[in-house]
Order: C-alpha cells, then sequence, then structure tokens
C-alpha cells in the first residue's frame, strides 16, 4: 500500500461495490486461497481473531491463506473486505483504547517506526526467538526484516514488497519505434509521439490522488534526485535544496500528457486506464501488475509488457518507492500475543509464499525469479534501484501533513517557491518534536 499506500486512498465505493467478491481493489479472490499447515496449539476457550488487512491482488493471498489455514474448531479467523482508506481509518481506531477491535493489522515500513515509537505495535524478537526455527523465519529476506525494525527491535513479520514498476503498451511503442523510456525526458518525448498519432490523447497515468497517492509521487521524484525528505544527521528538511524545486518541476512536466483528472486517480483508477486502452504507459506498485497480464480482465492484456521505472533526472536512482508490506499484533490485542504469532508466522511460510507469485512479490528469499511473471524481471531491476528508506517516526507525519500543498504545486495553484516555503516550515515545526538526543 504501499511509499504510496502511505497515505489514506479513496477508493470509489462503486468500485469497492463491485469487487466485493474478491475485495475492494484486488482481483484475487479467496477461493483460490492456498491451505498451509498452521499448526497453532487449540486454546482452552474458543478465540476469534479479527484479521485487518486491505484488499489488493498483492496481499490477499497471505491474508486468504491464513483465514482459510488457521480457522479450527476452537479459532474464527476473521477478516473483512476493506480498501485502504478503511484500513488507515480502522487502524488508528483499533491501536487507540486499552483494547482493541483487532489482533492482527497489515502495517508496512513507512507507516511502522511512528506506530513503534508510540507503542502501539507488540515487539516480536522473543517470538522469533521462540518459533523462528518452526516458521523457517531465517528464510525472509533481512533487508526486508530490517524494513518492518525500528529502534533494534522486529515489530513485523515482513510478508511481501512492492516497489515502482512500468507497464506499457508495447502494441503502441512498437507501431511508433519507441523504447520504453528510461528518464522522464524519454518519458515526455514518448508521449508526445503517442499523442501526436491521435490515437491516445493522454498517453501517461500515474496515481497521483490529491488525498493520497501524490505525496509519494513527489518523494519518489526527490528520492531519484538523491536527496530525502529529511538530513537525519541534522535534523533538518531539504525543502530548501535545488532537487526539491527541480522535482516538482519534473512531475508538472507530465501534466500535460495525463487525463485532466488525474489527482483523483488512485492506482486502481490508473489500472483501469490501462485495461480500457485510455492510456499507453503507467507507473504502479508491482502489486498492480499481475492483474494488467490477465485476458480477462483486458482485451490488451498480451500486449502489455513491463519495466523498470524511468529515473527523473538519468541517475542511477529511479523514480521509485519501496513498501514492505508486513502483519505486526498491536499491543493492546486481546488474543494471547504467541498464538496470533505463530498465526503471522504461518501465513509468511515457504508454502504461502511461493503460492503468492505472480501476484506478490513475497519476503522470502529466492522464491521469485526473472522469469516468475511477465513482470518480475522490471520489478527485479526496480527494488535495486530504489531511493533508500527513511526509517523515522517523522517521516510518515511529514509526508501527510505536507500533501495537500504538494497537490497545490503539481496542479500550478501554488508557485513552486511558495509551496516550498510552506513545506520547510511545517516539517521543521514537525522534528521540533524530535530533538536530536
Amino acid at each position: 500500500m504501499p511509499r504510496s499506500r502511505w497515505q489514506v486512498l479513496a477508493v470509489a465505493m462503486t468500485a469497492a461495490v463491485a469487487l466485493s467478491a474478491c475485495g475492494a481493489g484486488s482481483r484475487t479472490a479467496a477461493s483460490t486461497a492456498t491451505e498451509v499447515a498452521c499448526d497453532v496449539p487449540a486454546p482452552p476457550q474458543p478465540v476469534t481473531v479479527n484479521v485487518l488487512a486491505y484488499n489488493s491482488s498483492a496481499i490477499d493471498p497471505f491474508t486468504n491463506t491464513m483465514v482459510a489455514s488457521c480457522t479450527t474448531d476452537q479459532i474464527t479467523v476473521n477478516h473483512e473486505p476493506i480498501d485502504f482508506a478503511g484500513q488507515v481509518q480502522k487502524t488508528t481506531a483499533t491501536l487507540a483504547g486499552e483494547t482493541g477491535t483487532y489482533d492482527i493489522v497489515e502495517t508496512y515500513g513507512f507507516i511502522l517506526p511512528t506506530l513503534a515509537a508510540e507503542d502501539k505495535l507488540a515487539p516480536l524478537d522473543d517470538f522469533v526467538a521462540q518459533f523462528g526455527q518452526e516458521y523457517g523465519l531465517d528464510g525472509l529476506d533481512p533487508a526486508m526484516r530490517q524494513a518492518m525494525s525500528y529502534d533494534g527491535k522486529l515489530y513485523g513479520l515482513p510478508m511481501q514488497a512492492q516497489m515502482y514498476v512500468m507497464a506499457y503498451r508495447k502494441d503502441v511503442f512498437d507501431g511508433l519505434g519507441l523504447q520504453p523510456p528510461t528518464t522522464f525526458a524519454e518519458m515526455r518525448d514518448a508521449a508526445t509521439a503517442i499523442q501526436q498519432a491521435g490515437e491516445i490523447p493522454y498517453p501517461i497515468a500515474l496515481p497521483l490522488l490529491a488525498s493520497a497517492d501524490i505525496s509519494t509521487a513527489y518523494d519518489a521524484a526527490l528520492g531519484s534526485l538523491g536527496v530525502d525528505y529529511v538530513n537525519a544527521e541534522t535534523r533538518t528538511p531539504n525543502f530548501d535544496k535545488p532537487e526539491a524545486a527541480t522535482a516538482f518541476e519534473e512531475l508538472r512536466s507530465l501534466v500535460p500528457f495525463m487525463d485532466p483528472q488525474v489527482t483523483t486517480f488512485d492506482q486502481p483508477r490508473v489500472q483501469q486506464q490501462m485495461y480500457n486502452g485510455s492510456a499507453a504507459m503507467a507507473i504502479m506498485f508491482s502489486g498492480r501488475m499481475n492483474d494488467l497480464s490477465q485476458p480477462t480482465n483486458s482485451r490488451f492484456a498480451e500486449q502489455f509488457a513491463f519495466a523498470p521505472p524511468p529515473s527523473v533526472g538519468g541517475g542511477d536512482v529511479l523514480y521509485n518507492s519501496l513498501s514492505v508490506d508486513g502483519w505486526s499484533i498491536p499491543a493492546n490485542a486481546a488474543a494471547d500475543p504467541a498464538l496470533l504469532f505463530e498465526m503471522i508466522a504461518s501465513a509468511v511460510g515457504e508454502d504461502a509464499s511461493r503460492a503468492s507469485v505472480p501476484a506478490a512479490f513475497p519476503a522470502r528469499e529466492g522464491i521469485v525469479t526473472a522469469d516468475s511473471s511477465p513482470y518480475a524481471a522490471a520489478a527485479l531491476e526496480s527494488i535495486g534501484q530504489a531511493p533508500p528508506a527513511e526509517p523515522f517516526p517523522w517521516t510518515s507525519r511529514i509526508a501527510n501533513d505536507t500533501r495537500t500543498v504538494v497537490a497545490d504545486v503539481v496542479l500550478g495553484n501554488t508557485p513552486v517557491p511558495d509551496g516550498l516555503a510552506q513545506m520547510q516550515q511545517i516539517a521543521t515545526e514537525i522534528l521540533a518534536e524530535y530533538p536530536a538526543q
């Protein structure tokens, strides 16, 4: 979800209803769930475990496996379809009280440091020591485990990663003698050629939802230029750097090639643009790519090809966002945390992880190869060229609180210098709450 899934995604209610059988925003049905060993000892009394996880084609295989495999006569595992906006709201609510509504929550590397710093999640290190060998947890990618850690403690078992991948219409590109772009400049050139051909007036599709994804887009552009939101050593914002302005200018340069309603488009809406042929290239999280390759979803499925996203200015770091998803146990969960840990460990086991491919990019090492899916080679190249993570409790707060400013600047409602000055002030006030120690 995610760094885009980081903020609230507003998914249209009509889409949620239309996809309710397989989950809002997902095309992976619960009926396809893989059953794996979930040898959790029977509790002395019947237990109901409520799982909070948004629906997407990349998350659903793990959620569905947990529900199908861990439900027994004594344990009832519940998961209700929900979009990411709903997950964000319910996560805040369930973590606020002394006892929460949910016992297991899907979390991700961007928001985890904030939740961990606020003691909202239970550390998992003791459980890893107790159950690690039984569930083969040493097979989880160390970097992804690190992404689900804060201040030296593990707060989430990683299940899968998502990174940006470019999908494009190979038939359109081949017909015009185009190659997948490797820079924003090349992307503009390709879009110009496609526009001039006359059939696709808005060739580029990006998720720039003003209430969510647009912050991720700006952060990805800034990261591609080699700059973080914050200088972690000095704890000062970087929105006064030249690259901060360049990131805005480069994003704005793509606007003429996108649908005028682009700031209302989340990732499912971008998928739809590709499904119906109203766009010729899109950059989304990898978890959305398998849907594009399914002939039942689009008449263009066999024409879609995949590539790493371009860099903004031609450097080695791509316009990219790496998000690691995992399972966490709320500190206020009512059920036995050891029982809950065994359930999440089974859901990231080797069998469950293999079954998640090609819809997901599981956290277990060596499972995804270039031949795993039509987009796997692009994802493997992309994951190695993402901007470094910013695993600090202030990161998500700055992204959230500057989001409306970012939207106004990208849309041209606020001049770039004015927007950056506002962002610098907002970030400075947030960082004042985290004095250097």
